[in-house]
């Protein structure tokens, strides 16, 4: 796969003009992203939380659908319009209330219209993931 399109930094300047409802409020920050790679973190707040304090199935399939978002971002640039076409999740154990919620996404497969990828979500510093994700994005043509 190629070397990063995008830098954190522009990915930041990007997200926040061109999808601010999901990157205007400082809550999830961008740590690193490499064009083949990303980690992100999501700050703790009891909004995660579902009943029985765990964190909610939403929010887990919203950081993953966002890390899989700005790890293609980091490989192709600044391609507003691509789209999540598949997202399979499966929750493996218990995100725990107040930790913060980390998603490491990997590019399995580039290619010019789509690209496939996984992400690992974890809870604060735990190496076990609460969650595997598959996920699917659809490229527009230039």
């Amino acid at each position: 796969m190629a070397l990063a399109k995008m830098s954190v930094a522009e990915l930041e300047k990007f997200l926040r003009e061109e999808f601010p409802q999901a990157f205007s409020d400082g809550d999830i920050t961008i740590e690193s992203a490499d064009g083949e790679t990303c980690l992100l973190r999501r700050r703790y707040d009891v909004r995660m939380l579902r009943p029985g304090g765990t964190v909610s199935g939403p929010t887990l399939m919203a950081m993953a659908d966002f890390a899989m978002y700005v790890v293609l971002l980091s490989a192709i640039g600044p391609v507003g319009l691509a789209v999540t076409t598949n997202l399979n999740i499966n929750f493996l154990r218990k995100g725990l209330p107040g930790q913060d919620v980390l998603a490491a996404a990997r590019l399995l497969k580039l290619g010019k219209r789509l690209a496939v990828g996984e992400v690992n979500l974890l809870s604060g510093s735990s190496p076990d993931p609460i969650a595997h994700v598959t996920a699917t994005y659809s490229i527009p043509n230039k």
